[in-house]
């Protein structure tokens, strides 16, 4: 359990004369709301928060079990509950009605949290005070010789941003541990394609296999599987899942697609369909919100992030930088989600897992993905999110100085971004409108990015569940979004070609339930392939051929993969000597479309054209999107690894948690 030091007896006096200014600011504008003295405020603040520290936690269970809904009505009303019982014990204080002390207690928790805030200077220790409220007592383990592992991912942070963030200051944690010799900052090569799908799948479950994209038109299924979707990121894991994933001795997966085998999950997207609504992820949220302080951080959280994504992008237009998207106010709402309350709740949930004694956790930070994607990859706004999210390492430093085990952190990327205008705007066409173009029919196609609206989702599937009263209401809610993710999952029986998008990566499938070869896709469309090939959006597209195999193809000559042959001018000049294999292994899946496509790639600018409207995007090949960076623990890695593809990743972290003397149960994989 935490030791209580001065300071934390002093952030509590503060707390309580800060409480009771708040209480005299607010009945002096609230006339239902008197007193014989002031001096009765102050020993309310006293008495409320005493009876807080009992009534708080018993609220927030019962909100848990019942319901998102009642956990909001308990967060508005909770703390009024508290108040009037502590004006039961406290004469000389009345008021007129109980909303009279709902309105009380809205006033000062504002008053309160911002005189808190300028009282710490918005200081860490304050947020990791509440945190280590939150978690409670640290548990007794059978085995605390044992040392745990945080695996933290900072979702498509670049190893180049990384690096420049490290050697410029704006990472001082990551740069203190690097200093102390503690940790190195090594590169790794994600595979094709460069989605959190196949790398988290790769490293988490030790293959990616079967996964040619974020979505992709599954011929077994006779639809489209998108992968931040709950009952498709199950499919896609139980084919992948041998049940020794990275976390399957007693690890705790937070806020991932997959489950990497762990025992506990939380927010994790293919978890979610097998039950709706986690319990202690419930529970967690109800103990954060139910406090005045934690709800009133949660919405300034939000409406500052919301304030700051319109200021931001008012400042990108005004500026006219290039290359930029519309960032509209939808999109605003979804980054304060992941940013804000997503992002408050990770830390909340890893800090409560560690003070359990969870033997390896891994939680993934979308933060840096999200804003990159639609302000770029090296602009200001995103390179400020890295700074946030050191912070948070920062902040679960401390929460390990107090937990029953000692634990090791481990940061990567899943993969990184490259930036650059959008294809439809360079064109004035989409990918889906040129093939149409080309083939002479119309197609079916998804070229919206749709990860935002599945982390919000997946937020709201673990605060919903089967209850009748509030879990149904999100479910519904989470339910409407995830439909929004999979606009064509049903497909067009009619329409014969699947056109999809998925970063800079372009997939064409024919709805067929066997692969077409290049031989066919010539006689049916005949101007597809090679209009696609000559267009000057696009560097290459790869086929499979019955005379040469998997094939590569530009606009000035073909590359075949398996012999190298080349004729005329290599397609794949401009890119990094490892693309040819990488597309090799992509083209030979079975899940893999009758063409990929691949944007064009400017060398000297590092640019891309994402086939979604995005400025940052990942998926295909050229620039910075599959150079991950990965920063690991020297005590547990002597060599700088040399790592090709999240397959060896997860060979390479599985090689520490077994140094930790972890998997005893489990073989080697």
């Amino acid at each position: 359990m935490p030791k209580l030091r001065i300071a934390d007896f002093v952030r509590m006096t503060m707390a309580w004369a800060i409480n009771a200014l708040a209480l005299i600011a607010a009945a002096a504008v609230l006339p239902g709301l008197n007193a014989d003295s002031k001096w009765r405020f102050v020993v309310v603040a006293a008495v409320t928060g005493v009876f807080g520290v009992v009534v708080r936690p018993v609220l927030a269970t019962l909100a848990a079990h019942v319901g998102w809904i009642l956990i909001v009505a308990v967060a508005v009303a909770g703390q009024a509950v508290t108040m009037h019982l502590a004006l039961l014990v406290v004469p000389g204080v009345t008021a007129n009605s109980f909303w009279t002390l709902v309105a009380a207690t809205w006033i000062a928790a504002t008053i309160s949290t911002i005189l808190t805030w300028l009282a710490t200077a918005g200081t860490d220790e304050s947020f990791d005070s509440a945190l280590l409220r939150f978690a409670g007592k640290g548990a007794v383990l059978e085995d605390p010789d044992v040392d745990g592992i945080v695996f933290v991912q900072f979702d498509g942070v670049p190893f180049p941003v990384a690096q420049w963030a490290l050697n410029s200051g704006s990472m001082p944690t990551i740069r203190r541990w690097v200093d102390q010799g503690s940790h190195r900052l090594d590169e790794w090569t994600a595979q094709l394609p460069c989605t959190t799908p196949a790398s988290q799948l790769g490293i988490l479950h030790g293959t990616c296999a079967r996964v040619p994209a974020f979505r992709w038109y599954d011929r077994e299924l006779g639809r489209v599987l998108v992968a931040n979707r709950p009952e498709d990121a199950a499919v896609i894991e139980k084919r992948a899942t041998n049940g020794k994933g990275l976390l399957a001795d007693r690890g705790v997966s937070v806020s991932n697609l997959f489950s990497g085998d762990a025992e506990k999950c939380m927010m994790t997207m293919s978890r979610v369909s097998v039950g709706r609504g986690t319990l202690d992820t419930r529970r967690t949220f109800a103990r954060f919100v139910v406090r005045p302080d934690g709800l009133a951080r949660s919405v300034a959280r939000t409406i500052a992030e919301v304030a700051s994504e319109r200021f931001q992008a008012r400042r990108q237009r005004r500026r006219d930088v290039l290359p930029r998207v519309e960032r509209s106010w939808t999109y605003a709402f979804l980054r304060a989600s992941s940013n804000g309350v997503l992002h408050d709740l990770n830390t909340a949930l890893v800090s409560q897992e560690m003070f359990r004694g969870a033997r390896s956790i891994y939680v993934d930070f979308v933060d840096y993905d999200e804003v990159a994607h639609h302000a770029g990859v090296n602009r200001v706004e995103s390179l400020r999110v890295l700074e946030t999210l050191d912070q948070t390492l920062s902040t679960l430093e401390r929460i390990a100085g107090h937990a029953p085990r000692h634990y090791h952190f481990v940061v990567l990327s899943d993969h990184g971004q490259s930036q650059g205008t959008p294809f439809e705007e360079r064109h004035g066409a989409s990918l889906s409108g040129v093939c149409a173009k080309l083939a002479g029919e119309s197609v079916s196609s998804e070229e919206e990015n749709v990860e935002s609206w599945g982390r919000a989702g997946s937020v709201l599937d673990d605060l919903g569940g089967e209850e009748e009263f509030g879990g149904k209401a999100a479910t519904n809610a989470a339910s409407r979004i995830h439909e929004r993710t999979a606009q064509t999952a049903k497909g067009s029986p009619e329409k014969d070609l699947v056109v999809l998008g998925s970063g800079n990566l372009g997939l064409v499938y024919v709805q067929s339930t066997t692969r077409l070869m290049l031989e066919d896709l010539e006689t049916r469309w005949p101007r597809l392939v090679t209009g696609l090939a000559g267009h000057p959006g696009i560097a290459f597209v790869c086929v499979l051929s019955q005379e040469h195999g998997p094939l590569v193809i530009g606009a000035g000559g073909t590359r075949q993969l398996l012999s190298g042959k080349v004729t005329g001018v290599d397609p794949l000049a401009t890119f990094p000597d490892h693309a040819a294999s990488e597309i090799l292994h992509a083209v030979q899946m079975p899940e893999a479309p009758e063409i990929y496509v691949n944007s064009t790639f400017d060398a000297s600018t590092q640019e891309v054209a994402a086939f979604e409207a995005l400025v940052g995007s990942h998926g295909g090949l050229g620039g910075w999107q599959d150079r991950a960076m990965l920063l690991t623990p020297t005590a547990l890695s002597a060599a700088g690894p040399s790592i090709r593809g999240a397959e060896q990743v997860h060979r390479h972290l599985t090689e520490l948690l077994v140094q930790l003397g972890h998997r005893s149960s489990l073989d080697r994989v």
